[in-house]
């Protein structure tokens, strides 16, 4: 599936290294994400303490990814995230926070 990001189902869109990457936070990647990061309620509330680690946001964002572009890999998207900073990833984890909390 490609294309842009679809806010009706969820969808959020982040421009990384020239690609539009879409997260999509369905069932299967929260629940990968969880396995991972333990409780999705702790990563929200950890987020909304501002405590949530730089690998903890692009371990939940790698786990949304509707699509991963070829070539990439985790550790490319970590250096990919710091180097579109904090303030325009914080809009995006909004999002993706909103939808593990209200669901679409």
């Amino acid at each position: 599936m490609s294309g842009a990001a679809n806010p009706a189902r969820g969808e959020c869109a982040l421009r990384v290294d020239g690609c539009e990457l879409v997260l999509r936070p369905s069932f299967q990647a929260l629940v990968a994400a969880e396995q991972e990061l333990g409780s999705l309620f702790d990563l929200v509330a950890r987020a909304a303490e501002g405590k949530l680690g730089l690998g903890e946001l692009a371990a939940l964002f790698w786990h949304c990814l509707r699509d991963i572009p070829e070539g990439m890999t985790r550790e490319t998207l970590g250096e990919a995230l710091i180097g579109v900073g904090l303030a325009k990833l914080t809009p995006v984890l909004r999002g993706v926070l909103q939808q593990i909390l209200a669901g679409r």
